[in-house]
């Protein structure tokens, strides 16, 4: 057995046990626990659906949907993934930094003035027009790229009509093509209109390629499908696809539709403890603005998490609570940066370093990240995402 191979066995024996001490000693504070297992099967479930040609590409972006973009990368490395993307280039060095090899793909906007950082990771750009290919190729370094056709979504990349245009970003001499994408805007409805947009989005991409090809030009890697992308059209055949929300067990909305059923587990639960209990008596405020009055004697909770650390703040606004001892405990009074306040009333025995969940599972009772971001008009995406640095992550294996 290589050596290599070794340790990384060596590391998925160790690391539950590890975690577990550092679960203990971030008690005092909130942290989330990953599971990497889920992370895996996740992969390999998308994986099932698609036909045999395709391959995953995992969108780790914004710190992996707030899951540690290290950590996932390892561990989707680990599971056999060899195609990642990020959002910019800050993300794609820190990924080669820590060791994450295959192809690495910046979707965003990097500055030509950059093209030596891109060389030196080995990073491939985005060419998203011809004026930008032109800037990246002037710098003289040789890159890989991806050229991101717009079939509709009017974002980033070439026209769809604008052939010539296309065509030119193929020719930069320094410039080596390594792959052509584009992205679909409404494949997560399957709505007459929505479906129907889909589909002139697929045949636009189908005949760019077609023409690249007729042109003797080799569009590399070819790659449209994201999550909804790949569950609700998994009979496109491209070379890769692009999970992100899917990868981590979730949809973006609760109880969407889709078309193919997986077996897509979450893959973060997020938790933290209570550090004081007491006794509010009726018509006393609690928290910024008096905007929790009780109107009977309660007992308050007060929880060691806030809109810092990414839990919205309009969440008390729309229902929110929390789990503590297998219940529910509805978030009261406004939301602070560090920490929100919950009613315990009808929970026997709460007390201080009592572990509270905000995503996860305690006894039979499950808070999900969809449901917080189906109460806040968001999409399960933002929430797991703009979870904050201080929160720590924990990751374990079932």
């Amino acid at each position: 057995m290589k050596t290599s191979a070794y340790m990384d066995r060596l590391l998925m024996l160790l690391l539950p046990m590890a975690r577990k001490k550092e679960a203990a000693r971030l008690g005092d504070r909130a942290w989330a626990e990953v599971n990497l297992s889920n992370l895996s099967h996740n992969a390999a479930e998308l994986q099932r659906v698609l036909p045999s040609k395709s391959r995953i590409m995992a969108v780790v972006k914004a710190n992996a949907y707030g899951h540690g973009s290290i950590e996932s990368a390892r561990e989707l490395s680990r599971a056999g993934v060899a195609h990642f993307a990020v959002a910019e280039i800050g993300e794609g060095i820190a990924l080669r930094k820590h060791g994450i090899r295959g192809d690495i793909l910046i979707l965003g906007y990097t500055s030509p003035e950059r093209a030596p950082e891109l060389a030196r990771y080995r990073l491939t750009q985005t060419v998203v027009s011809r004026e930008y290919g032109e800037a990246l190729n002037a710098y003289g370094a040789k890159l890989n790229v991806h050229v991101k056709i717009d079939t509709g979504m009017n974002r980033l990349g070439v026209p769809f009509p604008e052939l010539d245009s296309m065509m030119a970003c193929y020719r930069f001499s320094h410039l080596h093509v390594t792959g052509t994408f584009s992205h679909l805007s409404m494949s997560d409805s399957l709505g007459q209109a929505e479906t129907r947009f889909t589909q002139q989005q697929l045949s636009r991409f189908e005949l760019v390629i077609g023409q690249l090809r007729e042109a003797g030009i080799d569009p590399g890697l070819v790659h449209i499908q994201s999550s909804y992308g790949i569950l609700n059209y998994p009979e496109v055949c491209c070379d890769l696809v692009r999970p992100g929300i899917a990868l981590y067990g979730l949809l973006s909305r609760e109880g969407d539709e889709v078309r193919t059923k997986a077996d897509l587990r979450p893959v973060l639960s997020l938790k933290a403890v209570v550090t004081q209990v007491k006794e509010v008596k009726a018509g006393d405020p609690v928290g910024y603005g008096r905007n929790f009055i009780p109107s009977q004697d309660i007992r308050i909770a007060t929880v060691s998490i806030g809109y810092a650390d990414g839990i919205p703040r309009s969440l008390s606004e729309h229902g929110g609570y929390v789990l503590i001892r297998g219940q529910r405990a509805r978030i009261v009074g406004s939301i602070c940066m560090d920490q929100l306040t919950v009613n315990v009333t009808s929970i026997e025995g709460v007390r201080q370093g009592d572990a509270v969940t905000l995503i996860g599972q305690d006894g039979a009772e499950k808070i999900t990240a969809g449901q917080i971001a189906a109460r806040c008009g968001t999409v399960a995406n933002e929430i797991l995402s703009r979870l904050g640095s201080r929160i720590e992550r924990v990751y374990r294996y079932d």
